[in-house]
C-alpha cells in the first residue's frame, strides 16, 4: 500500500493534470482543455464567418486574425496569427493563467483566479466577462454546448459558445455534492455526464437529465482525470486502473493491464472510434516520466499501450486531422500514432530535448494541433513552430518576447 505521502503526491498530481483536455480538450475538451480537443481538427483555420458579433455598446469587434493561436506568458496572454506566427497582440495579464478553446471559431476562455475570463482571440481583445468560479478548471466543447467545471465547489456551467461576443451567454447550472478536481460534457440530447467525489478523489462518472436530476451513475473509477469523446458520441473518462466508457446509454469498464494503470489525460477525434491516452504505473512517484501511451478501442473494449521509447508530459497530447494520435516526446520529436495499429508511425524533429520540471506550473515545451498544422513551443528558445502534420515540415516559426507556458487556439 502506497504511503501517505505517496498518496497525497498522487493527489496533487491527478489535480494538476488537465484531454483535452488538452484534452479538454481537452478538446478537445483538452484541458491540456483537455477536453473539446476531439473537435480542434474541425474548424480552427475556419474563417470568421458572417459579421463579426456585437459588443455591448452595440459596436462591431475588430478582426485582426482570423486564425487566432493564444500562448501564456508569466504576466500575460500573446495572440499570434495562426498562419504566420506574428504577434498580434502582448496582453497583459498578472497570476498563473490558463488558456482553453471557448467552442467557438473567436473566443478563449482565460482561467483566472476569479474565473474564465472572456479573451476575443480574433479582435486580440480581453473582455471583463467573466464566468465566475471558484478554482477553474476543465473546460470541454460538445454537441454546440461548452461546459466549465469549478473545482472549488464542484460547480457546473453549461452555455452555447455561439452566445459569445455580447456579454455573458445565457447558462444553465449543475451543482456537485462535494468539490473536487472534475469534468463534465453534455451530450447531444442534453444529458450531462459529471464526475463525482471529494475533494482528495474523485471517484466515478454520473449522468444528469437536461433539468439536473441524476439518472445513473458509476463508481468504479478511482482517481477519475479527464474526458474525451469519439465517433457515435461514446464518451470516456480516465482511471487509476482502466478508462470507465459511456456510450448508448450505458459504462463499461476497459481496465488496465497493470494493476495501477493510470489513464489521467485524453484525447479524442469525433471522427474516430479510438482515444489517446497517457499511461502511468508508479503511484508512488512524486513526479512518473512515462514512455508509453494508451490507444483506448472501446467499441472492442481493449486498451493498448505504445512504447515511444521517449517521455512526454501532460501537454504533450494531440490528435492530427485524420484522427491520428500525435505526442511531444521529450527527446523534441513529434511522434505520429497509427490508431489502428497502435503504433508509432512516424517522428518528426522538432526541438531539442527536454525535461518536465516537477512543479506543474513551470514551463515546459506544449503541444497543439489545428487542423493540418501542430503547434509547438520551446520555452528555452522563447519560440513557436507551426509543423505540418503530414510531412512533418516546419511551416512557419517566431521568437517570442517570453518564454511561452500554455498554448490553445479558436475552434
Amino acid at each position: 500500500m502506497a504511503s501517505t505521502e505517496a498518496q497525497q503526491a498522487r493527489t496533487n498530481q491527478q489535480r494538476s493534470e488537465s484531454e483535452a483536455m488538452r484534452s479538454t480538450p481537452q478538446p478537445k475538451f483538452q484541458p491540456r482543455i483537455v477536453a473539446a480537443s476531439s473537435l480542434l481538427a474541425a474548424g480552427l483555420f475556419l474563417a470568421a464567418c458572417g459579421q463579426a458579433p456585437d459588443t455591448k455598446d452595440g459596436a462591431k469587434a475588430e478582426t485582426k486574425t482570423e486564425q487566432p493561436i493564444v500562448v501564456t506568458y508569466d504576466g500575460g496572454l500573446f495572440v499570434l496569427d495562426g498562419e504566420s506566427l506574428d504577434l498580434v497582440e502582448d496582453i497583459k495579464l498578472d497570476g498563473y493563467n490558463r488558456v482553453s478553446p471557448a467552442g467557438d471559431d473567436r473566443h478563449v476562455l482565460v482561467s483566472t483566479a476569479k474565473g474564465f475570463r472572456i479573451l476575443d482571440a480574433a479582435a486580440a481583445k480581453l473582455s471583463d466577462d467573466t464566468f465566475k468560479a471558484d478554482k477553474p478548471g476543465h473546460v470541454v466543447h460538445h454537441a454546440d454546448k461548452t461546459v466549465l467545471f469549478a473545482d472549488g465547489t464542484g460547480d457546473i456551467t453549461v452555455f452555447d459558445p455561439e452566445d459569445l461576443g455580447a456579454g455573458l451567454p445565457k447558462t444553465q447550472t449543475f451543482h456537485s455534492d462535494d468539490p473536487h478536481h472534475g469534468v463534465a460534457v453534455t451530450l447531444e440530447d442534453g444529458r450531462t455526464l459529471a464526475t463525482f467525489g471529494d475533494e482528495e478523489s474523485a471517484k466515478g462518472v454520473r449522468v444528469l437529465d437536461a433539468k439536473g436530476k441524476e439518472t445513473d451513475r458509476d463508481n468504479d473509477c478511482p482517481g477519475t482525470h479527464g474526458e474525451a469523446t469519439a465517433a457515435d458520441e461514446v464518451v470516456a473518462f480516465g482511471c487509476e486502473n482502466g478508462v470507465l466508457v459511456y456510450a448508448d446509454g450505458k459504462f463499461s469498464k476497459i481496465d488496465s493491464p497493470d494493476k495501477y494503470g493510470r489513464v489521467g489525460s485524453q484525447e479524442g477525434h469525433e471522427e474516430s472510434t479510438k482515444l489517446l491516452g497517457d499511461y502511468k504505473t508508479d503511484p508512488e512517484a512524486e513526479l512518473e516520466r512515462p514512455e508509453r501511451v494508451s490507444v483506448i478501442d472501446p467499441a472492442n473494449g481493449k486498451l493498448k499501450l505504445v512504447d515511444l521509447g521517449t517521455s512526454y508530459s501532460f501537454q504533450s497530447l494531440g490528435r492530427g486531422p485524420h484522427g491520428e494520435g500525435l505526442v511531444l516526446g521529450t527527446d523534441g520529436a513529434l511522434h505520429v500514432i497509427d490508431m489502428d495499429s497502435a503504433k508509432v508511425s512516424d517522428s518528426f524533429p522538432v526541438i531539442d530535448k527536454w525535461e518536465e520540471p516537477l512543479d506543474w506550473q513551470q514551463t515546459r515545451p506544449s503541444l497543439f494541433v489545428g487542423d493540418h498544422t501542430a503547434y509547438v513551443t520551446s520555452p528555452d528558445e522563447k519560440k513557436i513552430y507551426a509543423v505540418d502534420t503530414h510531412s512533418g515540415e516546419i511551416t512557419a516559426e517566431t521568437t517570442l518576447p517570453q518564454a511561452s507556458n500554455e498554448i490553445t487556439g479558436a475552434l
